[in-house]
């Protein structure tokens, strides 16, 4: 299959360029020349994308590691992502690939078709665009969201959430589900450390939230100095109260050393455990830990009557009480989320999976 696939979201300007309208970097772009995520490329008059159908590998994980804790607990999601980022983050955690301007690394090609029959034959509820961020392959999440629909699957995003009012709505109509990493609150942490802004990234929350039935979680990773302070946290646990509500998921993880900013020391135990008592204090229902063993931190409380329904260490379900219907068998109350039969958790590992490989 070829990777050259005619892209969508652009259009020429008067001299000479045309400007990608994807996201809100709006790359102006010379005969030749890719965009800052590198895998959105001019040739000739328009724009294609140059990792279409190309993978940089497949593996089957608990939905929990996406993570997503309300979205059918237990269940496995066949995961897959490419090469390329549209942010330009410091502290990231999959450089090797995001970060990847080597084509060689995409190992695998597989049409949107073949990505649906192969999650579907592994007993996946369904795929997630991650590794990399699915808004920069646009083309090809759609497209294999489709398949993957068309199969019974669901469909997963897991993004910075950088993409402009254009082409947010086509990308999101084919996403059941988004885990939309709010990387820190203030937008000198952004330009800083993941040369872009705050705003665009908190107009995608309110519009997902309000204008959409996708459902929502959020993560920040916390650095030690750098997003970890009272006040930030505070700031950000109270705006998402406020615009987005109490009930919408917020997971707190550790960082670790790496790529740029090798010499931060990884997040402690302790800046996770005061950072969800700041966001329950704010008045968030559901508040986790991530990275980490922690019981508590990782434990679905019914948010009427303080019930543990879901209990995890990490990735893994120690114990699920939530009846068929995500409702607390306790007070009756509906858990927020989306949710069906619990037939026993997946696990705490990951699979890889070649997607020509017959099972």
């Amino acid at each position: 299959m070829s990777a050259m696939h005619p892209a969508r979201y652009w259009h020429a300007i008067e001299d000479g360029r045309i400007q990608c309208d994807l996201c809100p970097r709006y790359c102006k772009l010379h005969e030749g020349q890719r965009g800052a995520c590198f895998v959105r490329m001019r040739e000739h008059e328009g724009m294609v994308l140059t990792t279409y159908g190309r993978s940089s590998g497949f593996c089957i994980d608990p939905i929990e590691k996406k993570p997503l804790n309300h979205f059918h607990p237990g269940s496995s999601v066949f995961s897959f992502g490419t090469a390329g980022c549209n942010l330009a983050c410091k502290f990231c955690q999959n450089w090797d690939i995001s970060k990847s301007k080597d084509m060689d690394r995409l190992m695998e090609s597989a049409s949107p078709d073949e990505i649906a029959r192969t999650a579907a034959r592994h007993g996946c509820k369904s795929i997630a665009f991650t590794y990399n961020d699915p808004v920069i392959f646009a083309e090809y999440a759609i497209d294999a969201a489709k398949a993957a629909h068309a199969m019974g699957l669901k469909t997963v995003a897991v993004t910075a959430g950088y993409i402009t009012e254009l082409a947010r709505g086509d990308f999101f109509e084919h996403m059941d589900a988004a885990n939309v990493d709010l990387k820190g609150f203030t937008d000198e942490f952004y330009v800083r450390l993941c040369g872009a802004r705050l705003q665009p990234v908190l107009d995608t929350l309110v519009w997902l939230v309000h204008h959409t039935d996708v459902w929502i979680e959020i993560t920040t990773l916390l650095i030690p100095g750098q997003n970890d302070s009272d006040e930030e946290l505070t700031a950000l646990s109270r705006w998402v109260k406020n615009h987005l509500g109490p009930t919408v998921p917020l997971h707190f993880t550790a960082f670790h050393p790496d790529f740029k900013m090798s010499d931060i020391p990884a997040t402690p135990r302790a800046t996770l455990t005061r950072a969800r008592a700041i966001a329950l204090g704010e008045g968030l229902k559901h508040v986790y830990t991530g990275n980490i063993h922690d019981r508590e931190g990782g434990t679905t409380r019914c948010a009427a009557c303080g019930e543990a329904l879901v209990v995890r260490d990490w990735y893994e379900i120690i114990d699920y009480r939530l009846d068929p219907n995500g409702h607390c068998p306790q007070c009756g109350t509906p858990l927020a989320g989306r949710f069906s039969q619990y037939k026993g958790a997946f696990g705490a590992h990951r699979v890889p999976v070649s997607i020509h490989r017959i099972s």
